[in-house]
């Protein structure tokens, strides 16, 4: 890549998107970065206060969908490389309402592949999911040629918009990849997902809600490296391609919560085993070895470095979390688990 760039980052103010966006203009210095956010529930222009003043860096709320917008944004800057965070992410959510994810995450996916290709972006970088492999038996791991078989209404908008990015690589010759990563944690998290969750509700010392037997098995990467991975593919990924981001870190959800509480010192006691949500992935894990061949990238941070780093961020940003847990998300949160 040229030695300036300028990066359209979507659903910047989220979770991942915020740290790449920190992760980037932390290491290039010529890199300029336009953040297009439409600041739903989970967008939080506060993951961002450390650098909104920065010289290259562009905050814009708004949609995805929202085609006048997204073509405007196109025309009036000169962008190299489109990174489409952008979605709704959260499976409980997406059986509330499945339509949501279908407006942002499939049209809005379609809306940003119509501009790029109208505008001859270079490049189209997709943020996908493990989830649209659906659920793994005990053993093996998910490749890039596993057939997509979503479960959830989530998965399923996400699958859709993959497809999407390949018909848009096939038919019109758009330059684009698909990347697919496992389960992120680490700062800025929003709390409805399950490590955060548990580690404000034990620092509260609230009940920690966990569906079924808590013997669901994710594989869990810190942010920090699926952003090192990010980087790698948008400077030296090959366009048509799909990449998995795996952890190489396989945990039940009932391991991860009894490791948050023996750090915190709190009892276990506190574990409240609730009814499974419907379509509940048994076990997802990913074989990284393509991105790890091609590119040269593993994840460094092991899972028992990056909870503890995790955990002292919540520590260190009460007043973060604690804005966040009132009125909707306490609305939320007694719908998912009040009756179960």
């Amino acid at each position: 890549m040229a030695e300036d760039k300028t990066i359209l980052v979507t659903g910047g103010c989220g979770f991942i998107g915020s740290n790449f966006i920190h992760y980037i203009l932390g290491k290039y210095r010529n890199y300029r970065i336009i953040n297009l956010d439409k600041l739903t529930y989970c967008g939080n222009l506060d993951n961002l206060c450390e650098v909104a003043h920065h010289p290259h860096y562009t905050f814009i709320k708004g949609d995805i969908a929202d085609r006048e917008k997204v073509r405007e944004i196109l025309q009036k800057e000169k962008v190299d490389v489109i990174v489409n965070f952008a979605a709704e992410s959260h499976v409980d959510r997406s059986i509330e309402a499945p339509d949501l994810f279908l407006r942002t995450n499939v049209l809005g996916t379609q809306v940003l592949l119509e501009g790029a290709r109208e505008m001859e972006v270079p490049l189209f970088i997709q943020i996908s999911t493990d989830e649209v492999y659906g659920s793994l038996g005990s053993s093996g791991l998910f490749t890039e040629s596993t057939p997509l078989k979503p479960n959830s209404p989530y998965a399923a908008s996400k699958a859709a918009a993959d497809l999407l990015v390949r018909a848009y690589i096939e038919t019109f010759g758009l330059s684009a990849i698909i990347t697919r990563c496992s389960n992120n944690y680490g700062p800025y998290q929003f709390p409805e997902k399950l490590i955060p969750l548990m580690i404000s509700n034990a620092l509260e010392d609230r009940e920690l809600p966990i569906y079924g037997d808590g013997l669901n098995v994710r594989d869990w990467i810190y942010v920090e490296d699926h952003c090192r991975a990010l980087d790698l593919v948008l400077h030296r990924g090959k366009s048509g391609e799909v990449y998995n981001i795996g952890g190489d870190s396989e945990r039940t959800n009932l391991q991860v919560v009894k490791t948050i509480l023996e750090i915190l010192g709190k009892p276990e006691s506190l574990i409240r085993f609730v009814k499974d949500r419907p379509g509940h992935d048994r076990r997802y894990a990913m074989d990284f070895s393509k991105l790890q061949a091609e590119l040269g990238w593993r994840p460094e941070v092991r899972f028992e470095d990056g909870i503890r780093r995790t955990i002292n961020w919540y520590i260190d940003h009460r007043d973060w979390w604690q804005r966040i847990k009132t009125g909707e998300y306490m609305e939320y949160y007694e719908r998912m688990y009040g009756n179960r």
